[in-house]
């Protein structure tokens, strides 16, 4: 598929939005969770989603008997719960999906900004909406890491994690990289290797929909090859702030028109209903370039010459916490919708995150909506595809939602040790501070402690044992080898002191998978030791 028939194709679905009926409406149903058993000492979850699954709407009801639900999942009662796991059981649960990579100093191009790197995923939805993904530039310098966060369904996190890497790594390369791609698949022959992918033995592919991505990638790099401007290749942060809103620009596409066969289309349509956020780092021997679409969250851990620790944000939360992303997204509409466009603090009312990849919802025309779910064949049950019937209320100048990254850079330093990247499932549960000082006691083995100050010595007895209740839960051994498990196993076991609670933590582990998503979110955590020894000759 050449630049210009691309070209074509948009034309063609813009007319086709354009002529749609505009009578088509859809029905909202935005519910408020509530549930009658209280876990203690686990926290309830802040949902990151639009509303709540079927099995949410069940529980909310109360129905306290042992049921099943129509898709055959068992629904719990207070009756069913056993949070007795045992230590071995604890273990298994945390490190199933754990992995440990050490990459080569040196890669037959120059050293390597990355010593190793250690990830871990733990589940709340049923299947996991969260995603991971890690690479090597092989076509040009760098690694790339990402975490993703669906909301709506996996759908979306799994096209995202699978594509935004070779994207990124598309626009960095050169003219004379790109020339040779197109002309190995002109002439059928094999095409040189752009990414070197790190991937767990669990991790999941969209085999069917294969052909269709490497076809818009190939429409992707034809576009650069254009380009009078695309000679050497992209910076990384022109590279990932193309790379963001292309692919969400092709993923709305492909739920527009027409593909081969149905599967492909029920694919890009889930695709493009569900959606998720995206922090990503290109991580080269100069600094750290980091892209952000979202409320996942990125923090660099920094060992300051006493040895203790900081933490260095590299990203901004997009949700309304953030009080500039707020006026940001009020200010591209009429002031009549001040009130309208932020409400309970979400979009419209229903969606925490502020920026995200997917969610059409929020950004095409309602007939658009429309006619995309008629479209499908008649005997396609939209419930199976996670596509619900609803209209966003005070939908009246859309899009409300854009994918556009915030890019920052930082140049590393001797003492800049390692990058954390959290979905906001670890957030939700931990400081960034925290998880830094998690992170590097875990790294050097040693628990530093303040001394005691003035006002600390005036304590009353009681007191004084809360303090050193907290300082013997600083210095409590270290379970795991992999820092990511360690920090999801204080993410959410840990008690009244910063110690770690078993029972909180078998706890939370034995919520079964209907209830799960009430206390919890999915967590994926990475964490990316760097290289310091690269930045102290720029230093000394």
């Amino acid at each position: 598929m050449s630049g210009r028939l691309y070209a074509s194709i948009l034309q063609r679905a813009s007319s086709y939005t354009q002529t749609l009926s505009s009578s088509a409406q859809l029905q909202y149903s935005h519910l408020v969770v509530s549930h009658p058993f209280q876990l203690r000492p686990a926290q309830h979850c802040h949902f990151s989603s639009w509303g709540t699954t079927r099995t949410d709407q069940r529980c909310c009801r109360g129905e306290e008997s042992g049921t099943r639900s129509q898709s055959g999942r068992h629904l719990s009662t207070r009756q069913d719960l056993d949070f007795q796991l045992g230590q071995v059981q604890i273990n298994s649960i945390l490190r199933s999906n754990e992995q440990s990579v050490s990459v080569p100093e040196f890669d037959g191009r120059g050293l390597s900004a990355v010593r190793k790197f250690e990830s871990n995923q733990l589940a709340a939805n049923t299947p996991n909406e969260d995603r991971r993904s890690a690479a090597t530039c092989l076509q040009s310098k760098g690694m790339l890491f990402g975490v993703f966060d669906g909301h709506g369904g996996w759908a979306c996190a799994q096209a995202v994690s699978e594509r935004l890497l070779y994207y990124t790594a598309i626009a960095m390369m050169p003219k004379q990289g790109l020339e040779e791609l197109e002309m190995c698949m002109e002439h059928g022959r094999p095409v040189p290797p752009i990414l070197q992918w790190y991937k767990h033995h669990a991790d999941f592919n969209y085999r069917d929909s294969a052909s269709l991505y490497i076809d818009h990638l190939r429409v992707f790099w034809q576009d650069l090859l254009d380009s009078e401007e695309h000679d050497e290749g992209m910076c990384p942060p022109d590279a990932l702030d193309r790379a963001f809103k292309r692919l969400d620009a092709d993923i709305s596409l492909e739920a527009q028109v027409p593909l081969s066969n149905d599967l492909m289309k029920s694919t890009a349509i889930q695709v493009a209903f569900a959606g998720c956020t995206a922090c990503v780092a290109h991580i080269g021997t100069d600094g750290i370039h980091m892209a952000n679409a979202g409320d996942c969250r990125a923090v660099l851990g920094v060992q300051e010459e006493d040895g203790s620790w900081s933490a260095l944000p590299l990203s901004k939360d997009h949700n309304t916490l953030n009080q500039a992303e707020v006026e940001r997204i009020i200010a591209q509409h009429p002031p009549s919708e001040r009130d309208t466009v932020i409400t309970d603090d979400r979009l419209l009312g229903v969606l925490m995150p502020l920026r995200a990849f997917g969610d059409v919802r929020f950004k095409w025309s309602r007939e658009l909506q429309q006619s995309i779910l008629n479209s499908l064949e008649s005997g396609v049950d939209l419930d199976s595809l996670n596509l619900y019937h609803y209209t966003l209320p005070n939908y009246l100048t859309p899009p409300y939602l854009d994918v556009a990254p915030d890019i920052t850079y930082h140049k590393l330093r001797p003492k800049d040790r390692f990058l954390i990247l959290g979905t906001d499932g670890l957030w939700d549960e931990l400081r960034s501070e925290d998880a830094v000082r998690l992170v590097g006691e875990h790294l050097s083995g040693i628990h530093l402690q303040a001394p005691v100050s003035p006002s600390e010595k005036q304590l009353k007895l009681g007191q004084m044992h809360e303090v050193l209740q907290k300082r013997r839960a600083r210095a409590s051994p270290v379970r795991d080898t992999n820092a990511a498990t360690h920090l999801i196993r204080h993410a959410l076991g840990t008690g009244e002191y910063g110690e770690l609670c078993q029972e909180r933590l078998a706890s939370m582990l034995a919520l079964p998978e209907d209830l799960a998503r009430m206390y919890r979110d999915d967590i994926t955590a990475t964490v990316v030791y760097l290289n310091s020894d690269l930045a102290k000759p720029h230093y000394s």
